[in-house]
């Protein structure tokens, strides 16, 4: 595989983690769904938990643009894209695509703290909280990262609730939520 493949075996490995699961996708399935032979992705990634990596940090960057943007696109105030972002989330919530998040779902399955994977999925959301933090302190809370800190229980807490339950109301109910928070820390 050349180079300029790589990217399309990351791509379609996330479209195989993401409706498999990362340990119950084995070698032999993922060559069959990349249509790349298991010679190919090991000349790229020693191992499947590389590629797994690879495909995390790929899922990050491509979340966090779309989420970034579509907040961006939905509101030019900071406190109006706090709000905003949960928007965004119903938006996810009720694509075709949506099968929970890949970063839960790989730290649960790689529970070590210290696993490359546990690490890659904790590094998602610590740039996401990094994000909402900056929007708290644009906003002029009393306390940013505190707020931030509760603005994204709420965001995973949809997230979850959204894949158990289904997607009506999930994304309205944590914005809701979310207001009474953001109000709080606006007005102390």
């Amino acid at each position: 595989m050349s180079i300029s493949k790589k990217p399309q075996l990351i791509e379609k490995a996330l479209i195989a983690f993401n409706k498999g699961g990362y340990q119950a996708v084995g070698m032999d399935r993922l060559a069959k769904e990349t249509g790349t032979s298991k010679t190919s992705i090991y000349k790229h990634f020693a191992t499947k938990e590389d590629l797994i990596v690879a495909v995390l940090n790929h899922r990050d960057e491509k979340f966090r643009n779309w989420f970034v943007n579509r907040i961006e696109e939905l509101a030019d105030t900071p406190i109006g894209r706090l709000l905003a972002s949960f928007d965004a989330l119903d938006e996810w919530f009720q694509g075709d695509d949506f099968l929970s998040c890949m970063f839960i779902r790989a730290s649960c399955e790689y529970l070590d703290r210290e696993h490359p994977i546990h690490k890659a999925s904790e590094r998602h959301k610590r740039l996401l909280t990094a994000y909402v933090i900056g929007l708290a302190e644009q906003a002029g809370a009393a306390e940013p990262g505190k707020l931030a800190r509760q603005l994204m229980l709420l965001k995973e807490g949809a997230i979850i609730t959204a894949h158990i339950h289904g997607p009506d109301c999930v994304a309205a109910n944590a914005k809701a939520a979310a207001k009474i928070l953001i109000d709080h820390y606006m007005n102390n």
